[in-house]
């Protein structure tokens, strides 16, 4: 275990170094270096593998704020990690508003995660945006003779380690979400990480896995399509995209409640003026009807916020996640 630790810190600092040289560790850009921005492509980060909910949202939103600033925004999957990999880049490349990232709620769990991240979330990103909210919800395989998530708990009773379950890599909500269902329920079912929840659910189609965690957005068509079954939203109540879905709650399971937000960061550094102009580029296309529409029929729900809002939001969800992690005995990777 500890030579696998080892590996993946060792593979996130080499990515990063890919990712962000030549140039990355370029000076601050000096008072008035916001004037004319932006002067060429901007690079939006996207930590998760193509087809991602957060790689849909990042790429409507590349498109809305290409119109806004008159300059592309180019979407770049660099998925690993539990999304760190493409977090940590971006954390380590030049404060100039030309190298950005959409970053899930899971940017809050790693730090309580990983023995040594490689970048700090709070001390080494600049908050640009709060972007969307989104439920998750537990699928299972048909395979899987369960019914209900109460079902699915006494089978898991009945043949410990048996059951197992993806994930988009340690550290993602849809991994830690198990890890709370395990702890409030007193049920052992195996994780199997994935390099994103896409993956993930690409696995238990083809059987490898008996359930995931994933955001709405991806499981709703193969829901639709019969491919998989639904036992809980993981929301205090019920959603209206999936309106016979219990929550994790009703479904028995007290405080099995795990939303998923989504936020836009730059690197520490970045110049106020410049974070100010992403923020407005970000909140005049989440408040535009057509982005609104596109979102909510995709089971996202607009959630734009300021700088402050998302900076306090990603420090108090560091805390209560730490928490989790604590109370569910997880080891540090």
């Amino acid at each position: 275990m500890e030579v696998l630790r080892a590996h993946t810190i060792a593979v996130i600092g080499a990515l990063c170094s890919v990712l962000t040289a030549p140039g990355a560790h370029a000076q601050t850009p000096a008072p008035g270096a916001a004037k004319g921005y932006p002067a060429k492509p901007i690079r939006l980060v996207v930590p998760f593998p193509p087809g991602a909910s957060s790689d849909v949202v990042g790429r409507l939103l590349a498109q809305k704020m290409t119109a806004q600033l008159g300059e592309q925004v180019i979407a770049d999957n660099r998925s690993g990690v539990g999304g760190n990999l493409g977090i940590g880049a971006v954390a380590k490349s030049a404060p100039d508003g030309y190298t950005i990232v959409i970053a899930t709620a899971s940017i809050a769990v790693s730090p309580s995660l990983y023995k040594n991240l490689g970048f700090d979330p709070v001390k080494d990103l600049a908050p640009v945006a709060r972007l969307t909210s989104l439920p998750n919800v537990m699928i299972i395989h048909p395979s899987v003779p369960a019914k209900t998530l109460r079902q699915f708990i006494d089978l898991a009773r009945a043949s410990p380690g048996k059951l197992n379950f993806g994930s988009g890599g340690a550290g993602t909500t849809n991994h830690l979400a198990n890890e709370l269902l395990k702890h409030l329920a007193k049920i052992n079912i195996v994780h199997v990480p994935y390099k994103g929840v896409t993956v993930a659910m690409t696995a238990m189609l083809g059987g490898e896995v008996d359930e995931v965690v994933m955001p709405v957005t991806t499981a709703i068509p193969q829901l639709r399509a019969g491919k998989v079954r639904a036992l809980a939203v993981l929301t205090p109540q019920r959603i209206a995209s999936l309106p016979d879905v219990p929550t994790g709650i009703e479904a028995g399971v007290k405080d099995f409640v795990m939303p998923l937000w989504y936020g836009m960061f730059a690197p520490a550094g970045t110049p106020r003026e410049i974070v100010a102009r992403l923020h407005g580029a970000l909140v005049a296309a989440l408040k535009s009807p057509d982005t609104g529409k596109q979102l909510t029929a995709m089971g996202v729900d607009p959630w734009p916020g300021s700088p402050e809002e998302l900076g306090t939001m990603l420090r108090e969800d560091i805390a209560r996640y730490g928490e989790i992690v604590r109370s569910a005995g997880l080891p540090k990777l």
